[in-house]
């Protein structure tokens, strides 16, 4: 079978030919949409219930919100493990499952299990909802909001956070690959109303009808539809709280055809915040910023690009004299991660280049030797797009160029070898007919034991694929890479090595030129260093004969 592959391979060179241009497009394309990060990701398959009950201390969230959210996940199918935080106004439960329930199937058990959970915890101690869809890699961007030079003291703290909330979160929204963007800091704009208790005794006047005043008087309503003169008119009532003196003439109750306002009973109306629990400092000063998170599985280094891409646009909306700095680019360490491997690709490329030309002799053996390391890769990054493998640190980082390369070098060497052997036996003649026959011995004897040493080799990385958890997502991307490289190298070897070594492996007659003379003192260094090498093993025998 290996005979007859390689024999197809040098009869028709115009087929593999196209066979390798469509590897090089098809691969130039999957590597550049590639699933691209830093580090693997190892996050378990979870799902966290997120419960706020800003009253609450932490023995009251224990035992009211807590403990009846582990009880009511404790039985979902595919659950591996419950953990569990309780803090003062924060309840935060995790819900492990087993990794081949996917993503989607545990929240939706989730999801119905928190429908049944409003009998278990009581009323206004908090509403459990599931966190984002995201994982422990799933914070790519943060960024702050910076007043710039002059523009220090205009903005307060509550401005920028409104800023945050209402300009920039909100164009985030609808972009591919994110699927949370988290504010921080500053002060969250709130219309408040200072009671006085003095006039609301004075007035026969209870707290709770000013709470329903307000409520009952912040509402749109529509109504139904007049017809006149073959026209429609819908009814609407605007009745939504526009200004804080609209707050102020809102009616809580008539004594006397006279209505009482919420002005008569408040000491004042004015903008205020939530109460705040901790603050956001940069440089020593109080910031705003927010925190952007990627979906899972998402592409990290297409959906960083989205983001800072939407950032451009977003800074042109922004109120004069503010800015966006990034304080978290995930794009820098993938770069950085990016760099790594193409430096020690190419380093290794180069090496391997010098390194086969001058053990070989023969300057187109080893540049045809060299060019199956980048084919090869290309060879690999298909079959990652195609299997969703993604392209890291850890996979990319343990190619072995050596191993990779090691069936060229066998077929190559067998060429030049066979080559060597006809020029001393006085057959100076080499045209493309003697080529293929030259090639195919070469291939055909050499092959064979290489292409069982390449087989061994894909043999012994099997059972990292076998593993699972932590090790399991941490490792098989590496066996995968290299699995799927070492499949193109043998693919190569069989075909794109043996088409070119008859192609251009051809002794070159003519010595006068630089490309002849480079070859031949090529080829008499490499005589040297086996004539040496053959006399040193000689002359060890005859020490161990005497």
């Amino acid at each position: 079978m290996i005979n007859k592959i390689i024999d197809f391979s040098i009869n028709n060179k115009f087929i593999i030919g196209l066979f390798t241009l469509t590897l090089i497009g098809v691969g130039i394309w999957s590597m550049a949409t590639v699933n691209l990060g830093s580090v693997p990701d190892i996050t378990n398959n979870q799902v966290q219930v997120i419960t706020q009950s800003p009253n609450l201390g932490t023995e009251d969230i224990e035992q009211f919100v807590t403990y009846p959210v582990e009880l009511s996940m404790g039985n979902l199918p595919g659950v591996t493990e419950i953990r569990s935080i309780s803090r003062f106004g924060l309840s935060v439960v995790t819900i492990v499952f087993e990794d081949d329930m996917g993503t989607y199937l545990p929240r939706q058990l989730v999801q119905e299990k928190l429908n049944d959970l409003g009998e278990s915890i009581p009323e206004k101690f908090g509403s459990p909802s599931m966190g984002p869809i995201s994982t422990g890699l799933g914070q790519i961007y943060e960024y702050t909001i910076k007043p710039q030079e002059g523009f220090e003291t205009k903005y307060s703290p509550m401005e920028l956070r409104t800023v945050q909330d209402w300009v920039i979160k909100r164009q985030l929204t609808l972009l591919e690959g994110v699927v949370e963007v988290n504010s921080f800091g500053g002060s969250i704009k709130q219309y408040e109303v200072a009671v006085n208790p003095e006039k609301l005794n004075s007035m026969g006047i209870s707290i709770s009808q000013v709470y329903e005043a307000l409520a009952r008087n912040n509402v749109n309503t529509g109504g139904a539809y007049i017809e006149k003169n073959k026209m429609s008119n819908f009814i609407r009532g605007e009745g939504l709280i526009r200004s804080l003196e609209d707050i102020e003439d809102i009616s809580i109750t008539n004594e006397g055809n006279i209505p009482i306002t919420i002005g008569d009973v408040a000491t004042r109306v004015h903008f205020g915040s939530q109460v705040r629990y901790g603050a956001f400092t940069q440089d020593g000063k109080e910031a705003v910023g927010g925190m952007i998170m990627m979906l899972k599985g998402s592409n990290p280094n297409a959906v960083i690009q989205n983001v800072k891409d939407r950032m451009a646009e977003i800074e042109k909306s922004l109120p004069e004299g503010l800015t966006i700095a990034p304080i978290i680019d995930r794009s820098e360490l993938i770069a950085r991660t990016t760099d790594t491997v193409k430096t020690n690709l190419l380093e290794g490329a180069v090496i391997v280049i010098f390194a086969l030309v001058f053990l070989l002799g023969s300057l187109r053996g080893g540049i045809i030797t060299a060019t199956t390391i980048p084919l090869s890769l290309l060879f690999a990054f298909i079959l990652m797009k195609q299997f969703n493998v993604w392209a890291n640190l850890m996979s990319l980082g343990a190619i072995d160029f050596g191993i990779i390369i090691d069936g060229a070098v066998i077929i190559i060497e067998g060429t030049v070898y066979e080559i060597q052997k006809r020029i001393r036996s006085g057959k100076l003649k080499f045209n493309q007919g003697v080529m293929d026959k030259v090639a195919y011995e070469a291939g055909s004897t050499m092959m064979g034991s290489a292409f069982f040493g390449q087989i061994i080799i894909l043999i012994v990385f099997t059972p990292i694929l076998f593993l699972t958890g932590v090790e399991g997502k941490m490792f098989k991307p590496m066996a995968y890479t290299f699995g799927f490289a070492m499949i193109g190298a043998i693919i190569l070897c069989l075909t794109y090595v043996p088409m070119m070594s008859a192609l251009f492996m051809k002794p070159v007659q003519n010595t006068k030129n630089w490309f002849g003379r480079f070859e031949r003192w090529l080829e008499k260094i490499s005589d040297k260093i086996w004539k040496d090498y053959q006399e040193s093993q000689a002359g060890k025998k005859s020490v161990i004969m005497n």
